[in-house]
């Protein structure tokens, strides 16, 4: 009880003292699509929230990227827009976030069904490890296509990760169903998935049929870019990212 009164203590202390510049985050909010759907106490909101997240956070450059005070805002400003009612500890178990300037090559190493070793290499604009780092594409960032966040869609997997599984279904809140989450997602993903075999057009990337996991990463990045696009292709999606996000953007 007394640790939980400290950490309150303590972090509204940073918000006061550490608060992001004025003209940088008004900044960062213009040039970020998700933040428009935010009312003004919101955004103030968000605000202290990133404020935060950039004290006990760090963000790193890599692969030759410079990486300026505006740009760390304006990450910071989207990482915090999926936790804005929800609290900072829901990315608890990592520290660092580095940014590439552009795709980067994922390398990683498996074991077959035989036991043979083997690895491979991936251009990749994001990725996220259980317990480690989140890395982004700079690029991918600046993109800010409709329905797109990398931001958004590395910040979902970190949530569903936090119960040590990325299978679509992070740890629900009291209240939520996770038979009805699962139901819901199930019959989206399959839906999604005869509409592309048919060649019927679909809103959402069709990287979201890799697997669940995918599946919720890529409704997240709709649920806060493209919320009435979400809403009309897969309404009970968006009302379950609504209740588990507690937030009804569009």
């Amino acid at each position: 009880m007394l640790w939980a009164w400290w950490r309150r203590w303590r972090r509204a202390q940073v918000q006061s003292r550490c608060r992001i510049d004025a003209a940088l985050w008004d900044e960062a909010v213009s040039r970020t699509r998700p933040a428009q759907y935010l009312n003004p106490v919101d955004r103030s909101r968000l605000r202290d929230l990133a404020s935060l997240f950039l004290h006990e956070k760090s963000i790193e450059c890599a692969g030759g990227l410079g990486l300026t005070e505006g740009m760390r805002v304006r990450i910071a400003c989207e990482v915090c827009i999926p936790i804005l009612n929800l609290d900072l500890d829901y990315y608890r178990d990592w520290y660092a976030l580095i940014v590439y300037p552009g795709e980067f090559i994922a390398r990683h190493e498996y074991h077959d069904e035989a036991g043979v070793v083997h690895q491979d290499a991936e251009a990749r604009s994001g990725e996220s490890w259980e317990i480690g780092p989140v890395i982004i594409s700079w690029g991918d960032v600046l993109a800010e296509l409709p329905g797109y966040s990398v931001i958004i869609h590395e910040m979902a997997h970190k949530l569903d990760l936090l119960d040590g599984a990325a299978n679509g279904c992070p740890p629900l809140h009291p209240g939520m169903r996770r038979a009805e989450w699962t139901q819901v997602f199930s019959a989206a993903f399959g839906e999604m998935r005869r509409r592309v075999d048919a060649g019927e057009p679909v809103e959402m990337d069709e990287y979201a049929l890799q697997d669940p996991g995918e599946f919720f990463a890529v409704a997240s990045e709709c649920f806060f870019s493209t919320p009435g696009v979400l809403n009309q292709e897969f309404p009970e999606v968006y009302e379950q990212l609504a209740l588990y996000y507690r937030q009804r953007p569009g």
